[in-house]
């Protein structure tokens, strides 16, 4: 691949699918081939690499990737130098920022922080647990886990520090929440030598503007209606104070066109309404991107 390229860390395993469709609705698409670990996207001044987002923070970190998307809690937990360039708040299932929380048996005796003197605690974010003890003032044993961290408590360990979104794996657990250590969602990351390249640096801001684009479009739609001049002001009641809706011209100068954007659950409440006001020929139409 000759000229400049943007080597760039997308995130395996649970952001994958949302960040492919992420990609997709920015304009970008990203084809993740079976064992593949080297990702085609239609940029040839991108080139990808598939990689746990628990590692590519410092991949980004020591250069051997240009940027890469990870989350906030990973940057953390690598200490890795970066220059974070913006949040991309997206999950595979909300677009609510995830938490780190310390966990124990719901009959635990542990109730607070000051609890976990000399307790042994097992989690993937070790870095950051240990840090986040040490604020507190308390010594405990935290050790790695490689998975299944809900079902270690309370026979192998006291406690759990563990990534939820919902909450309902701990429940399913008998698990409870004592603390919330950290809320995360997804940075887009770069190399600090990286970023003082001009090309490369506009590359990415090219790239995260329209990736922000495809997120500020999600549950929204557009919704545009043919009304005549008189039920204009009528029509309008029906919209909250704040929209302001783009009224053009038809060939019919009795008509006119009315254009706007709103969430897609307040268009089932308004459409009969906007029906009852005089609005004809209503359509909704799908939004990739909102470039604000």
């Amino acid at each position: 691949m000759g000229g400049n390229v943007l080597k760039l860390g997308i995130p395996k395993g649970s952001l994958e699918e949302a960040t492919v469709n992420l990609f997709a609705k920015a304009g970008y698409k990203v084809v993740i081939k079976s064992r593949s670990y080297f990702p085609t996207i239609d940029d040839d001044s991108i080139e990808c690499m598939l990689i746990r987002a628990q590692e590519i923070a410092r991949y980004v970190g020591d250069g051997v990737l240009d940027a890469g998307l990870t989350g906030k809690d990973w940057v953390q937990e690598n200490r890795a130098d970066v220059l974070e360039v913006a949040d991309l708040v997206y999950s595979k299932q909300s677009s609510r920022p995830i938490r780190w929380v310390l966990a124990v048996p719901n009959d635990s005796d542990i109730k607070t922080i000051k609890d976990l003197q000399g307790k042994r605690i097992a989690t993937e974010a070790v870095n950051m647990t240990v840090d986040y003890l040490k604020k507190h003032g308390v010594t405990a044993n935290v050790e790695f886990s490689w998975g299944a961290t809900e079902v270690k408590a309370p026979k192998l360990v006291d406690a759990i520090v563990e990534i939820t979104e919902t909450g309902s794996s701990l429940r399913a657990n008998n698990l409870r929440i004592v603390d919330t250590i950290m809320e995360s969602n997804t940075k887009f990351i770069m190399n600090k030598e990286s970023s003082q390249d001009e090309w490369k640096m506009d590359k990415v801001n090219r790239l995260v503007l329209m990736l922000k684009g495809a997120m500020a479009a999600n549950g929204k739609v557009g919704l545009m209606m043919n009304v005549e001049k008189e039920n204009v002001q009528t029509v309008l009641k029906v919209f909250p104070p704040e929209m302001k809706p783009t009224i053009a011209e038809l060939s019919d100068p009795a008509w006119v066109d009315v254009n706007l954007i709103l969430d897609e659950k307040f268009v089932r409440e308004v459409v009969p309404d906007l029906k009852k006001a005089g609005a004809r020929d209503i359509v909704e139409y799908p939004l990739n991107k909102i470039i604000y």
